[in-house]
Parts: structure tokens; C-alpha cells; sequence
């Protein structure tokens, strides 16, 4: 098993070291390990742990909701229908922000095709 400093970790997660720290100063990263002079060393786990909080947060889901997810996963089993019933939720969220870029996005694209037409024709929009 690989361990990383937190600045290797920061690197590989794409997260700040300030953000790592306050995650684990909230409760989103837990029981991470210590060298022998006290300073924290993260494992793949950790890495695969906070790809998932990377997920959840670039998908938009609160932090309350992160943590709530967070407290579950350390539940074990008994845990697992609230964790489905949470990421449930978020995905419906996460796919009715998807409808809504559609939608923006078709109105970028006929402005676009508007500006295009403008060139060739050689005519201001």
C-alpha cells in the first residue's frame, strides 16, 4: 500500500493542501494516518475517498450532504439503503442540472449559428 504527503496528495486530488485540511478538520476525511513526526500521510484509499468527495462536489452537492454521506459510509452496512436513498437524490439533482444546460446550451448554439450566418453574409448581428 502507498502513502503520500499531503503535498503529493494535493496533487493527486486536485485539491488544495488547505482544503485537506479543513476536510479533515469537519469530519470528510477521517482517521488519516501519521508519520512518526505527527504529520499526516494519506493512503490510496484516501485518494479513491477523496475522489468520490471531488464527485460530489464538482456535481454540486453541499457540503452538509457530504458530510451526512461521509458519517454513513463510517456506518458500515447498516448504512448502505441511506447512503443509496442520498445519492439517489443528488442524482436526480445532478440530472435536472444537466436538462437545464441542454437547454442553455441550445440557446448558445443558435446564437452562434446566428453570428456564423452574420460572417458569411457579411451582415452585423
Amino acid at each position: 500500500m502507498s502513502s503520500y504527503s499531503p503535498a503529493e496528495t494535493a496533487e493527486k486530488s486536485g485539491f488544495s493542501i488547505d482544503t485537506l485540511r479543513y476536510y479533515e478538520k469537519i469530519g470528510l476525511l477521517s482517521r488519516i494516518a501519521r508519520n512518526a513526526s505527527g504529520r499526516r500521510v494519506f493512503s490510496d484509499g484516501d485518494l479513491q475517498w477523496l475522489g468520490m468527495l471531488r464527485c460530489l462536489r464538482e456535481t454540486g452537492m453541499p457540503i452538509a450532504e457530504m458530510l451526512r454521506y461521509s458519517e454513513l459510509a463510517r456506518g458500515g452496512d447498516g448504512t448502505v439503503q441511506e447512503r443509496l436513498e442520498l445519492l439517489q437524490a443528488h442524482d436526480r439533482r445532478v440530472e435536472e442540472q444537466i436538462t437545464r444546460l441542454r437547454d442553455q446550451q441550445q440557446q448558445i448554439q443558435w446564437k452562434i449559428d446566428l453570428y456564423s450566418g452574420s460572417l458569411c453574409n457579411g451582415a452585423p448581428a
